[in-house]
């Protein structure tokens, strides 16, 4: 078990950020706890641990089960100064922060056509200069070993998806800024991304059925990936099983 190290997850009350909270919390990690808009975990079917409805419970259960020490704080990652007061929070509260998890996101589903120039504005706020935000301030924190790992998508790398093309540029984006980060903060700090493809998630809650099936057909693995897998692959980018990987982008879609 590793004690006294500290991850902030963004976007962290639901889906693949609560999962990912949880896999740190198991290896002994105290967990900040980030949301913005709402606390709770808005689709049940998708519910990581039916009892943990919001953040407060997996702050209660991260402290009660693993014994490590959660902080729960609400921003908007795209707001310089709730950033600034968010990384000072967790400074006051641990002095430092070895992990740093940029999983806040966004996505407007739009027909090319429809696509909203306030909701792409919006996605690139959050999904590229959140990350950098978020990013700058956390890493005045940071000792030589910390590490950050950006959540990405395979739209960023080979899907074509028009109908969330402001989604898609944004995941280039936050790719393109996770190779620049890992040269801006090389050797001391190792910056890596991760391309999700199809996942049980919030934002695939909608999905007509006859697509999930369709897209689900494309995958080898002939599944969508589970939260908690891809906390999984977070979590070795983040220690030293991975101290050797930076500055890279490693897909995790099942082979779609």
């Amino acid at each position: 078990m590793i004690k006294d190290k500290v991850v902030l997850v963004t976007g962290s009350s639901r889906g693949i950020g609560k999962a990912t909270i949880l896999e740190f919390a198991s290896k002994g990690y105290n967990v900040v706890i980030n949301y913005i808009n709402s606390e709770e975990e808005a689709n049940p079917d998708f519910r990581i641990f039916d009892n943990l409805k919001d953040a407060n419970d997996l702050k209660e259960y991260c402290q009660n089960n693993y014994g490590v020490k959660a902080l729960v704080i609400k921003a908007d990652v795209s707001n310089e100064q709730e950033v600034a007061n968010m990384v000072q929070k967790i400074d006051d509260e641990f002095g430092k922060i070895d992990v740093l998890v940029n999983n806040a996101g966004v996505v407007f589903d739009r027909d090319f056509d429809n696509i909203k120039i306030d909701e792409f504005k919006r996605t690139l706020e959050v999904n590229v200069i959140g990350a950098f935000i978020v990013s700058r301030e956390v890493i005045k924190y940071m000792e030589k070993g910390s590490t950050i790992v950006n959540v990405s998508s395979t739209n960023g790398t080979k899907t074509i998806s028009p109908e969330c093309l402001d989604y898609n540029i944004s995941k280039v984006g936050l790719q393109s800024l996770t190779r620049d980060l890992a040269f801006q903060l090389k050797p001391n700090i190792r910056v890596n991304a991760i391309a999700i493809g199809w996942a049980q998630t919030d934002i695939n809650k909608d999905l007509p059925q006859d697509y999930i099936e369709d897209e689900t057909s494309k995958i080898y693995l002939e599944r969508f990936a589970s939260p908690s897998e891809i906390a999984k692959t977070i979590y070795f980018l983040a220690n030293d099983e991975s101290s050797y990987i930076n500055g890279e982008i490693i897909n995790i879609d099942g082979g779609y």
